[in-house]
């Protein structure tokens, strides 16, 4: 798809939305949708990917740890994903936005006549100056959630990813609980160096991806790395950056220096 010099997706992690309890983190989301609002009034056409139903449903469940079982994985996303849509709609229209879900699986995209309509709901949702709130129908698709693997999608990192080449966005920026892409794990290894870009997914810089992040989410620098690959290809550059200073969008979309990109091919 011809890209939109203006167009532009974020997704942000559930350990940015979340407490260690799984409970939302209402304060983190306020600043995220405020910046969001904001650079959509600067006319932005703004994609939000959204992580965290599972971990919230969890919460709101009165459950003491993330389900085992994959019925009641769906259900807390169910319930996890209603919340949290209800939030998202508050903190948007407080800020004079309006928002719209959509829920995909992976046959959305891989799917050409269903892809060729979802494109054309994005657009439409973008034109009128609204912001689209994506997650995976993590209720109905169990790709993820039950196996660990996936064919199209399976993790928001992918998805956000799918999103942005569907979209012919020009910018993905990914917001984890990590400042980029390190020489080495951070967590670990004093030494580790912030990589401010990365000009070609090399062997040496994809040894660079470490496992899983916390216990909240799914994805790891490996699934970034691949979306990294999926993004760049598809003409869109990538940033990743650290979700806890939401702020850091403006410096990203003015293209000065914050956590790791990936420049477009």
């Amino acid at each position: 798809m011809k890209r939109t010099e203006n167009r532009l997706v974020v997704k942000v992690g559930t350990s940015t939305l979340t407490h260690s309890s799984g409970s939302l983190d209402l304060r983190n989301m306020e600043r995220l949708v405020r910046v969001l609002a904001d650079l959509s009034g600067a006319g932005w056409q703004v994609i939000l990917v959204t992580s965290g139903a599972i971990a919230v449903g969890t919460a709101h469940m009165g459950l003491r740890q993330r389900p085992q079982e994959l019925r009641m994985k769906q259900a807390a996303a169910a319930v996890g994903q209603c919340r949290m849509m209800h939030i998202y709609d508050k903190l948007f229209s407080e800020y004079n936005r309006t928002m719209a879900q959509i829920l995909l699986t992976g046959e959305d995209v891989q799917d050409p006549a269903r892809a060729e309509h979802l494109k054309g709901t994005f657009s439409a949702l973008l034109e009128l100056g609204i912001i689209p709130v994506v997650n995976e129908n993590d209720s109905v698709s169990s790709d993820e959630i039950e196996t660990g693997r996936h064919k199209v999608l399976g993790d928001n990192d992918t998805l956000s990813a799918m999103v942005a080449a569907l979209c012919g966005a020009r910018l993905l920026v990914l917001l984890s609980d990590i400042d980029g892409l390190y020489s080495a794990d951070p967590r670990t290894d004093s030494g580790a160096r912030l990589l401010s870009r990365v000009e070609a997914l090399t062997p040496e810089i994809l040894a660079m991806a470490g496992g899983a992040g916390t216990w909240q989410g799914t994805g790891g620098m490996a699934t970034k790395l691949s979306a990294a690959e999926t993004a760049t290809r598809a003409g869109c550059s990538m940033v990743i950056a650290n979700g806890a200073r939401p702020e850091a969008l403006y410096d990203i979309v003015e293209g000065k220096p914050a956590g790791t990109l990936f420049p477009a091919l």
